[in-house]
């Protein structure tokens, strides 16, 4: 066997993982977001204080109603697409929460370093493109017949 085949049917074989990979790594990075979020956790601040912070420096009112909102896509469409249920839904949820971030962070130009829409513009396309596809072969939503 050459090396070229032996490259070729290895590649061929892991392919099917690269979406997987994509859609459960999403999910795994945004969980911890809204736990920020929603808990405290991670060195986040909790929903009384985000909320405070969504009100006030961001002028979204009621701010604890869109701290909530944010952090319940956040870590449960997170969740849900590492689980692939309900993934179109939870992808669509996520791609939304990341426009309303866009509107936020686009004062402060294009890099995530100066607050910029960078980090939310690559979510909210990774969650496009992830609601586009659903969650095919390796997701609950496959495994239970689940048609979106």
């Amino acid at each position: 066997m050459t090396t070229q085949t032996l490259s070729s049917t290895l590649f061929d074989r892991l392919s099917p993982l690269g979406y997987p990979l994509i859609r459960i790594t999403a999910g795994l990075l945004l969980m911890p977001h809204g736990a920020q979020k929603l808990f405290g956790w991670f060195g986040g601040y909790g929903l009384d204080a985000t909320g405070q912070f969504f009100a006030t420096s961001l002028g979204m009112e009621p701010g604890f109603l869109f701290a909530l909102l944010a952090g319940l896509v956040e870590f449960f469409g997170g969740l849900a697409l590492v689980l692939g249920l309900l993934t179109r839904p939870a992808a669509l949820a996520i791609a939304t929460l990341m426009g309303v971030a866009l509107t936020v962070h686009a004062a402060n130009g294009f890099f995530w370093t100066n607050g910029g829409v960078e980090y939310p513009l690559m979510w909210g396309l990774i969650a496009l493109a992830v609601f586009l596809r659903g969650g095919e072969r390796f997701s609950l939503d496959s495994r239970l017949g689940l048609k979106f």
